[in-house]
């Protein structure tokens, strides 16, 4: 569901204040494909990379080549400012998030990552402390053969808006009042959850897979890992990921590089 069709938080806090605590902040992405440049944020865009940070490769086995040899460049997914997408979702002290992965299918991906997608790598940064940039990162010797992992340079907008969760996600009790107020919202379907698309922070949809966010504790100390970014199948974009739908990161808000990856 976009969030073209959802009326105002106000709107449906009047038809069910009930809902007021479970809000998260988000922020929808949109993608439009142009020339981003490395201090923007940007999907499928280049990155502001220092020259002396080694550029992330995969070994893990893939789709392509079951060896994993030889190491495969990964390619840049996503990079964002807190200028432009200010939230709860920042570790201290950094500004700065860039997503990568491997462009191939790995089938038995290391722990933390989702099977029969990319492999992940990501960074937290202060912008103000890269100083050379690299402006030529190695490429993939290996992609995807649907090319479901080849992203468009894309510059994009950040629409602020608290986010909902699914059904599922919210006490038994609560569950047939949501579904009252979605039917007095918006007698069509559901226009308060699911928000898909691009995202940062909020709530998953869970519109193909049961919910399961209880299955996300983070590996280091046990904390429940909040979802943190979720990439879209994206015809604009060039993405496809589980048979388009949405591969989303669950990052450790005290250990910021312990992430679980999910698609559906």
């Amino acid at each position: 569901m976009s969030s073209e069709n959802r009326p105002p938080v106000s709107e449906i806090l009047n038809v069910m204040p009930e809902l007021a605590p479970y809000g998260k902040q988000a922020a929808m992405l949109y993608p439009v494909p142009g020339a981003p440049g490395v201090q923007d944020s940007s999907i499928g865009g280049p990155l502001l990379w220092p020259i002396e940070d080694t550029w992330p490769t995969c070994l893990v086995p893939d789709e392509e080549d079951e060896s994993g040899f030889p190491p495969n460049a990964m390619v840049p997914v996503a990079q964002i400012f807190a200028r432009d997408v200010p939230g709860p979702w920042w570790p201290a002290g950094f500004d700065l998030l860039q997503i990568l992965w491997c462009p191939t299918n790995h089938w038995d991906p290391p722990r933390g990552q989702a099977g029969g997608s990319p492999v992940i790598e990501l960074r937290w940064r202060r912008a103000a402390d890269v100083r050379d940039v690299l402006t030529t990162p190695p490429q993939p010797d290996r992609y995807d053969s649907d090319d479901c992992y080849t992203l468009t340079p894309c510059t994009i907008t950040a629409e602020p808006l608290v986010d909902f969760p699914f059904f599922d996600e919210l006490p038994k009790e609560l569950q047939p009042r949501l579904a009252e107020a979605s039917k007095q919202i918006h007698p069509g379907g559901d226009v308060i959850t699911c928000l898909a698309g691009w995202k940062v922070g909020g709530w998953p949809t869970w519109q193909a897979t049961y919910p399961h966010s209880y299955l996300v504790p983070c590996t280091v100390c046990g904390t429940a890992m909040p979802l943190v970014f979720t990439v879209a199948s994206d015809d604009r974009v060039g993405t496809n990921v589980g048979r388009f739908g949405e591969l989303r990161l669950f990052i450790c808000p005290d250990h910021h590089q312990t992430f679980q990856a999910d698609v559906y």
